[in-house]
């Protein structure tokens, strides 16, 4: 990843965010959009830090070539799973992922159903006692 000194600092901080970032593939490179950094007030003031900029991943021709394969052919979609150290530098572990089928989603709200009214019988009847 391609980051600013005061993003260094606020990763050793643990102060990332990865809920809703995703990685975007253009003119032959890989962006990391979405992703939230918290600038450390000790270690940004005199910097106008964009905790939501986008950032660009590092990766090489062969890694690339895989993943604009997969996306563009095959319908995947690139997200970020974490982020961690690998002695000095930071990676960003990126992984491919397809969404769920309609058929799948009404499964999924069909067994949440059955769990919701399973508590809800379970309570009323602690309610009885």
């Amino acid at each position: 990843m391609v980051l600013a000194g005061w993003e260094v600092k606020s990763l050793r901080a643990g102060k990332a965010q990865l809920v809703d970032s995703y990685v975007l593939l253009k003119d032959g490179e890989a962006w990391l959009l979405g992703s939230h950094i918290t600038p450390l007030t000790t270690a940004s003031t005199h910097v106008i830090a964009d905790p939501t900029r986008t950032r660009k991943l590092l990766l090489n021709q062969r890694e690339l070539e895989k993943l604009f394969a997969a996306v563009q052919q095959k319908g995947y979609a690139c997200v970020c799973l974490s982020l961690y150290w690998s002695k000095h530098l930071i990676k960003c572990e990126i992984a491919l992922g397809k969404g769920k089928k309609e058929y799948d989603k009404r499964d999924t709200e069909r067994e949440r159903d059955a769990g919701r009214e399973l508590q809800r019988a379970v309570r009323n009847k602690g309610k009885e006692d």
